[in-house]
């Protein structure tokens, strides 16, 4: 049976009810523009009745506050960190694809290829008029050096891109690792309270949140939370929270991975700069899948920037001609010498595993293709007979396969642009006289330890470094031919060497503009130009360059960036937005509306004074029967 005073208790109940949530209403209100704050939410329910001998069974205890909760919704959270993911590998990627398009650009602010490339070749006109003169000639080979300098600017730029990308690779990491370590931490300090109170550590899973959203923009992220059970499958009361990163563990409750970054041994390609990170996870070594296909987030766009090759690195089969020594690679992707981007020293990858080389060698057929490449195996790398049988027909790579045009790709355009111009360009010279009546190029006198004449070479300040000796041979006529060329090596002195970064007008012409081939014979006169009409043909009459003449270099290079740049910006505006619309949608339940909580306050405004009515009609009722009924 209910107590006299019964009814007090039922009103306090009350009061106490509906100042919690009033409170919780005025937490709200405080937090309306705080960073990551959920609304909160107090929960209000009857207390258990009490049971009376009266017919009608049993009698209402009140009302008390069970929990105060946020109110988040996973679907919309799980929705925004997808989006956020892509969003920050299109900003990455924009942003350095924005540079390579400066970088290329040709306009009245800014000389580019297509300028430079067209004084160049207009100061050949003038040499059909002058070619004995030196003044003109000198004229000329400035206006080349100029082209040389143009490309050395661009591999310098890019270089420069690939260094920064780098540093920012290792940059993300570190906030990767500082987020887990909190997020751990955090994961801890909730199941203390938690425990202890039996409640929610809302501004605490708040704060865990925050962490999330910045995690998601750098790395796609899975979550899952359940309460922790004994052995007889009852709750503890706490719960374990888990973060995946690409579908890895991050953090597991109070425990944390640790990704480090480790500086490569070897070069992927030969344009990369030395010492460029690789990603792995502390505990286990293995690589972190940055690069995968269902990876996502602003770290994967800085590697497909840094590494991106649109997976065009080398790629083969393993020959029955390999030993424990060396293992030949044919059906090569990538037959045209000039598009060659192998580093002198590098790993092969079979089967999964790395295989160290310390040289290798490429064969030539008789139209100048590769057919087949070996590769010297470093001595840590020779595996016995035995087991190198199981390697025959086995895929080789060369590198790492990155989907994607980055920095990479685009010094491996250049380069072979170059290669093939710069190679062209020799070939004509190479037929010709200097001013003084000599053979241009003359290979015996190359054996017998002078220098080879050629117009473009491989430059290293005074000196000419490469001249491009081993890419020639005599014919049976005795004559200077690329023809019966049959091997090219990491240490030859061949055109694959020719790079943006190191490409220049001999020294030799620089120094001295008598050597410059203008005619094939000196009784043709000091002033022919056949040659000249020669080199002049190079700028539109020739194909060169997937399809197109030199001349239009700049234009098939820019359409690649032009339409990577578009594509990149639509992406980034698509899931931009996209994020946009579900962070809406996510705020529109966990979001403080300044209007509902209003609302909120006057109805438990209300509800709190009828209960202090209750009370003071109670009290009326208990003064009436206690004080002024007779006994």
């Amino acid at each position: 049976m209910s107590s006299t005073f019964f009814g007090l208790n039922i009103g306090k109940s009350g009061l106490s009810a509906y100042q919690n949530a009033l409170n919780t209403t005025a937490n709200n209100i405080a937090n309306v523009q705080t960073p990551g704050y959920s609304r909160q939410t107090a929960t209000i329910q009857a207390t258990d009745a009490l049971r009376v001998t009266a017919k009608y069974g049993s009698v209402g205890t009140g009302a008390e506050t069970v929990e105060i909760t946020q109110d988040r919704n996973l679907y919309y959270d799980r929705k925004y960190w997808q989006n956020s993911s892509a969003t920050g590998l299109y900003t990455s990627k924009l942003y350095y694809m924005e540079q390579i398009e400066t970088i290329f650009t040709d306009d009245d602010a800014q000389d580019g290829f297509t300028t430079i490339f067209n004084k160049m070749f207009n100061s050949l006109d003038t040499l059909k008029t002058k070619a004995a003169d030196k003044n003109v000639r000198n004229e000329f080979i400035n206006q080349a050096q100029s082209l040389c300098t143009y490309f050395n600017s661009i591999a310098t730029s890019l270089n420069q891109m690939q260094e920064d990308c780098n540093e920012e690779i290792k940059t993300t990491v570190d906030t990767i690792n500082g987020i887990a370590e909190k997020i751990s931490l955090i994961n801890k300090e909730i199941n203390r309270l938690e425990l202890g109170s039996g409640g929610h550590a809302n501004e605490l899973r708040d704060e865990r949140t925050i962490l999330l959203d910045q995690l998601s923009s750098l790395v796609e992220i899975e979550t899952n939370e359940y309460y922790v059970k004994n052995s007889n499958g009852q709750e503890l009361g706490g719960t374990n929270f888990s973060v995946y990163i690409n579908g890895q563990t991050l953090v597991d409750g109070n425990d944390y991975r640790k990704l480090v970054c480790e500086a490569r041994e070897y070069k992927d390609n030969q344009t990369d700069l030395e010492g460029l990170y690789d990603v792995y996870w502390d505990d286990t070594k293995t690589t972190f899948a940055s690069t995968a296909g269902t990876a996502d987030g602003y770290l994967k766009g800085l590697f497909l920037m840094r590494d991106g090759n649109n997976m065009e690195n080398m790629k083969g089969t393993v020959s029955y001609e390999s030993d424990p020594t060396r293992i030949v690679m044919t059906g090569c992707n990538v037959t045209n010498p000039n598009a060659l981007n192998l580093p002198e020293q590098g790993e092969i990858q079979i089967n999964g595993r790395k295989y160290a080389y310390s040289g290798w060698t490429a064969t030539l057929d008789d139209d100048g293709n590769i057919s087949k490449i070996a590769f010297d195996l470093k001595e840590e790398s020779q595996v016995n007979t035995k087991d190198f049988v199981a390697l025959y027909e086995s895929g080789i790579t060369c590198g790492e396969t990155v989907d994607g045009m980055g920095i990479v790709y685009y010094q491996q355009q250049v380069n072979e642009f170059l290669r093939t111009f710069v190679t062209m360009f020799n070939d004509i010279q190479l037929e010709g006289v200097d001013l003084n009546g000599d053979s241009f190029g003359d290979l015996k006198e190359f054996t017998d330890g002078n220098t080879m004449n050629n117009f473009f070479v491989v430059s290293e300040g005074n000196e000419d470094k490469n001249t491009f000796a081993d890419s020639y041979c005599y014919d049976a006529d005795g004559k200077i031919t690329r023809k019966g060329v049959k091997t090219i090596s990491s240490s030859s002195d061949t055109y694959d060497k020719l790079m943006a970064a190191n490409v220049g007008v001999s020294y030799r012409s620089m120094k001295d503009p008598s050597y410059l081939s203008t005619t094939a014979s000196i009784t043709n006169g000091k002033d022919a130009y056949e040659l000249v009409d020669e080199m002049k043909k190079l700028q539109k009459d020739v194909k060169m360059f997937r399809g197109n003449d030199a001349g239009s270099f700049l234009e098939t290079l820019l359409s690649d960036v032009s339409v990577d740049t578009q594509k990149t910006t639509t992406f980034y505006q698509n899931y931009s937005n996209l994020t946009t619309a579900v962070d809406k949608q996510r705020m529109s339940v966990s979001g403080v509306d300044e209007d509902e909580e209003a609302l909120a306050m006057i109805k438990f405004q209300n509800a709190y004074n009828l209960n202090s009515k209750v009370i003071s009609i109670m009290a009326e009722i208990y003064d009436k029967l206690i004080n002024e009924t007779g006994v």
